[in-house]
């Protein structure tokens, strides 16, 4: 049992300060207690006092890439890509074909600590490692366990590297929903035959959830779709019954008619936008226009900062969206919501950071909206509880060595780059 003792508690739905004494249990989906009086200490409890700090609900994350933790710093590519299509074929397709366990393990730690240590308990992920499939997912879930972060995983299911690395994702992602949550995961329709989609849509039926999929984020996106199928990508997966699967996600959405967005609006399904990826690959701005309310934040494997990317989508969106202050903090909070409805574990009360936020003005329910977009920041996260466990207290991991396990990812970092330069072509 942990205690917060003396804190400040800010409601994530309503934005009421609650003040007085936090009791927090261990385990998946726990309420948390508010007491005025001090509670009996036993031997197993851990006090942590919270005068002048802000507790409230951590974060989540609703589009991440594990497979790109080892990028930073890469060395640019032979070919300088000119276009979207060949920014994926330089860059993101040769990462992810040289990858094999040992850095997929890397990489799910190193992505597992970032979150972590910026507040974020919760990882939706999209995984992809054509040529390290059987059993990446699972390295990813034990990484993330070890390190306290809960998690929604898949693996990319695409055709661009044949059918039978196609039919490896099929069997891995089928494997992993046979004992986790998880979600199945499709690359773009670009990258996808008609007979993979089937049997990626029959997947999500069968252990009923939904797909996780990367939807028109260049403008090559539609023109393969309808030159190829005689349709748009929206109209392809509506056909297919995708937009019938509830819990699906459907990443980027950037080139979409007016015909596409009413039929995700109908469908109910969440929109993910990743504002700063957008801004890096060049590939175009977001417009949130009749597209509905179920429109959640991620990073798309930038970094793991979600206070960063409402900030960024706020103020990217005064030029090409309609936000307000209300409204990016509705979209920074919706990813809860989507994990309530769909009955996914890991995200209950019991999931807080701990800010350590001095402000040098006033601070009340009628302006924390003006703090939090222009305040707040991950230097003030102090601790993190996820599912009732301290997984990081004074800015530290707790439950696993971080200088050991970055020096290992850096020996394998140089691997990893060297590999990728022998296929840049």
């Amino acid at each position: 049992m942990i205690v917060l003792k003396d804190a400040t508690y800010i409601d994530w739905k309503t934005l009421e300060f609650i003040q007085g004494h936090i009791i927090v249990e261990m385990g998946e989906n726990r309420p948390i207690q508010f007491t005025q009086a001090m509670p009996q200490i036993s031997n197993d409890t851990k006090v942590i006092d919270c005068k002048d700090k802000i507790v409230t609900k951590s974060f989540a994350n609703a589009h991440h890439h594990v497979y790109s933790a080892l990028a930073t710093g890469m060395p640019a590519p032979k070919k300088s890509p000119e276009n979207f299509y060949e920014i994926l074929k330089y860059i993101w397709w040769a990462l992810d074909k040289s990858l094999d366990l040992e850095m997929i393990k890397a990489s799910a730690y190193v992505t597992a600590i970032a979150c972590a240590k910026n507040g974020v308990t919760f990882v939706i992920d999209h995984h992809a490692s054509p040529f390290a499939i059987e059993g990446s997912l699972e390295v990813i879930a034990e990484a993330f366990d070890k390190v306290g972060v809960a998690h929604l995983l898949c693996y990319e299911i695409s055709d661009r590297d044949g059918v039978d690395i196609a039919k490896k994702g099929l069997a891995e992602t089928e494997n992993y929903l046979k004992k986790h949550q998880g979600l199945v995961g499709l690359h773009a329709s670009f990258t996808l035959t008609q007979k993979t989609l089937e049997k990626a849509v029959e997947l999500a039926r069968k252990y009923k959830t939904g797909v996780h999929v990367h939807v028109a984020e260049d403008l090559y996106d539609q023109e393969h779709c309808y030159d190829i199928h005689n349709k748009r990508v929206i109209e392809r997966y509506k056909d297919l019954g995708i937009l019938d699967l509830k819990a699906s996600l459907l990443v980027h959405c950037l080139y979409l008619t007016d015909a596409e967005r009413h039929m995700i609006r109908e469908s109910r399904l969440h929109v993910v936008q990743n504002t700063d990826s957008n801004l890096n690959n060049n590939v175009g701005q977001f417009n949130s226009c009749a597209l509905g309310d179920n429109i959640l934040l991620g990073t798309d494997g930038m970094y793991s900062d979600m206070l960063r990317a409402a900030k960024s989508t706020y103020f990217n969106g005064q030029l090409c969206d309609t936000i307000d202050t209300p409204e990016i903090y509705r979209r920074f909070r919706q990813v809860h919501h989507y994990l309530a409805e769909n009955n996914f574990k890991g995200n209950g009360d019991n999931n807080l950071v701990v800010l350590d936020y001095q402000s040098a003005t006033e601070l009340s329910k009628e302006n924390f909206l003006g703090h939090f977009l222009y305040g707040l920041d991950s230097k003030h996260v102090q601790h993190v509880i996820s599912n009732g466990k301290l997984i990081v207290e004074d800015c530290k991991v707790t439950q696993v060595d971080e200088p050991e396990i970055k020096e290992w990812a850096r020996g394998l970092s140089k691997v990893l780059w060297e590999k990728m330069h022998q296929l840049q072509w």
